[in-house]
């Protein structure tokens, strides 16, 4: 059954009931099937179709269903976001990724950070610092607008492709000929898309080497994005570079489902 068990009438009675009987209805609908008719939410939450219908009827009434006129079926309405909303923007990002950065750098020993983008550049909003003497750092509030940098790279690779070019065209993000870099770099991040990581191999600076992994919120969209920061030599030495890239999409991960990530 899906949604929210029903309770039997031993526990609950009245308005009780009448409530969770609501809730499991609207936990029917979910992403892989977002539309349903009375028949199939009766079967998922196990009342009668007279029930359902009456509970639908009364969801459609105050917005937290839609009814399809044409084809009598059910999807979910604006009036649950409107009921989420006051968690969700709770659900500040920064606020949100602390104990996972928290995390990462205790597992790694190395600097975390998590920036956000302002539409140009990203920048930085949330740092733990590597224990190690010799480590790489930045200012809350340091921005980055370098097509290299790792969270620009992540960031962009979330745009629509018109607005990565004008950024670049039009110099917002800088973009120099770094060595390693594909230089055909709308392939290269249609490559990020998919693999939901970026690596910056010291194509800032020769002995930085950074990792950043996209963070996502409830709708699916990029919001933020976690960083792994640590010298190049101390990496190289210890080959953790795929241990690195492996503990913060892990982090990032986290915080996406911390966020309402949609899971596949």
């Amino acid at each position: 059954m899906v949604g929210r068990p029903r309770q039997g009438s031993e526990q609950t009675q009245g308005a009780a009931a009448s409530l969770l009987n609501g809730l499991a209805v609207l936990e029917a609908f979910s992403i892989a099937q977002p539309v349903l008719g009375v028949t199939e939410v009766a079967g998922r939450v196990n009342l009668h179709k007279s029930t359902v219908s009456r509970i639908l009827a009364g969801l459609t009434e105050a917005g937290y269903v839609q009814r399809d006129e044409e084809t009598g079926r059910y999807r979910l309405g604006l009036g649950v976001i409107g009921l989420s909303g006051p968690l969700l923007a709770d659900l500040d990002v920064r606020r949100a990724a602390l104990p996972f950065l928290e995390a990462l750098t205790t597992q790694t020993s190395e600097t975390s950070a998590i920036a956000v983008w302002n539409g140009q550049e990203a920048i930085v909003v949330e740092q733990v610092r590597s224990p190690h003497q010799v480590k790489h750092t930045a200012a809350i509030g340091t921005r980055y607008n370098r097509f290299e940098s790792s969270s620009v790279r992540v960031f962009l690779a979330g745009l629509p492709p018109a607005r990565v070019a004008e950024l670049i065209e039009s110099g917002l993000v800088v973009r120099s000929s770094a060595d390693g870099l594909p230089q055909d770099y709308a392939a290269h991040l249609a490559e990020l898309r998919d693999q939901e990581y970026a690596v910056n191999d010291g194509y800032t600076t020769d002995e930085e080497f950074g990792v950043s992994a996209p963070v996502r919120d409830y709708r699916g969209v990029v919001v933020g994005c976690i960083t792994a920061s640590a010298p190049r030599s101390r990496v190289q030495k210890l080959q953790s570079a795929d241990q690195l890239v492996a503990a913060v999409r892990k982090a990032a991960a986290e915080v996406s489902a911390r966020l309402g990530q949609p899971q596949a």
